[in-house]
């Protein structure tokens, strides 16, 4: 899957979450939540750090990153920088793209990290609509 179709299903998720907003920092794509960023979308063409992988950086919850590390450390890996709390996903692995249900979970966690409450509370009340 190429770099822009990667770029485009991320911010597609992201910027469905409530007050979501893009911007750049470092280099790379990032969303915040009033101002508080829990997402970044890595491409090593386009960042200047050394990352080899397109990736997606993004906020978790305490210990999260230590056990989905553990579990698939050829798709999770530290990013070297985000803070402990946050986890990197390779969305590169494999060429048919992402499990994007996985993604959305793992941008779902990161904005409830760094949301207000009453905006998780909005979230969760977006969630509790059925078709």
């Amino acid at each position: 899957m190429d770099r822009t179709a990667l770029l485009d299903g991320v911010r597609s998720v992201c910027t469905a979450l409530p007050e979501v907003t893009e911007g750049p920092t470092h280099g790379a794509p990032t969303w915040f939540v009033r101002r508080r960023s829990f997402a970044k979308f890595v491409d090593p063409e386009d960042h200047h750090l050394d990352e080899p992988h397109v990736a997606l950086w993004a906020a978790a919850p305490s210990g999260a990153r230590r056990e989905l590390v553990a579990a698939d450390p050829e798709q999770y890996f530290p990013p070297p920088f985000g803070g402990r709390d946050w986890v990197a996903l390779r969305l590169d692995l494999r060429p048919e793209g992402p499990d994007w249900e996985e993604v959305r979970e793992v941008l779902t966690d990161a904005y409830r990290q760094v949301a207000p409450r009453t905006l998780v509370a909005r979230l969760d009340g977006l969630a509790g609509k059925g078709p």
